[in-house]
């Protein structure tokens, strides 16, 4: 029943999010390829949510030994894996139309990429062939390093100075009030397609650990 509410509400949020995108919010002095940006911050954001409930349930994890903690920070890696490529992919769109490459080794694309290929590889560790409980402690130790590169590519265009705005930047470069009313109802709509994709998913992996625990009994 929550998973419906939230796909209801994604639609609604989206199809709004998307008549402010191209009807709403006013055309950047960068013109129509400005656009992508109302698609590539949300991806960015709740990315880095994702990875953020992976580091929190790999703690809760490690502290209580119960499987449901293991199942949410499986399931808010592969929603945040598929974000950040997004994220990577609008990016490198807007780049392309904004500097004139595709990709450059900016601080704050380059911890990006370095977060997206850690990830892939916690996703790729909890799909070897290990022992049940040894696979979740190990996932669940990974998770939290793991999460140590996400406050450098948040922080990033502080730290090290970035071509890309961080959000004081964006915030002091005048942007106008229908651009952030825009920004908002994209985080509020992904927010909704992220929160409906985890509880999917989180009860996929609840059946198929219900479904291999039957198969080993019968066996």
């Amino acid at each position: 029943m929550k998973v419906k509410i939230l796909a209801g509400l994604a639609v609604a949020a989206l199809l709004v999010h998307q008549y402010m995108i191209w009807s709403y919010a006013p055309v950047a002095q960068s013109g129509l390829v400005q656009k992508i940006f109302y698609m590539h911050l949300p991806c960015s954001w709740w990315g880095l949510v994702s990875f953020f409930v992976v580091f929190v349930s790999s703690i809760l994890f490690l502290f209580k030994r119960e499987d449901t903690y293991d199942r949410i920070a499986g399931a808010a890696a592969e929603i945040g894996v598929v974000f950040a490529t997004l994220a990577l992919v609008t990016g490198s769109i807007w780049a392309r139309a904004e500097w004139g490459h595709w990709w450059v080794w900016d601080p704050k694309l380059t911890t990006s990429l370095i977060m997206w290929y850690v990830y892939a590889g916690y996703l790729v560790l909890r799909s070897t062939p290990m022992g049940r409980d040894r696979k979740m402690l190990v996932c669940a130790v990974l998770g939290i390093v793991a999460f140590l590169d996400v406050p450098l590519v948040f922080f990033a265009a502080k730290l090290w100075g970035s071509a890309h705005p961080d959000g004081v930047a964006r915030q002091s470069s005048g942007m106008a009030i229908k651009m952030w009313h825009t920004v908002f109802a994209g985080l509020i709509a992904f927010g909704f397609i992220w929160g409906g994709i985890l509880l999917t998913r989180v009860k996929q992996l609840r059946q198929q650990a219900d479904l291999d625990a039957k198969l080993v009994w019968d066996e």
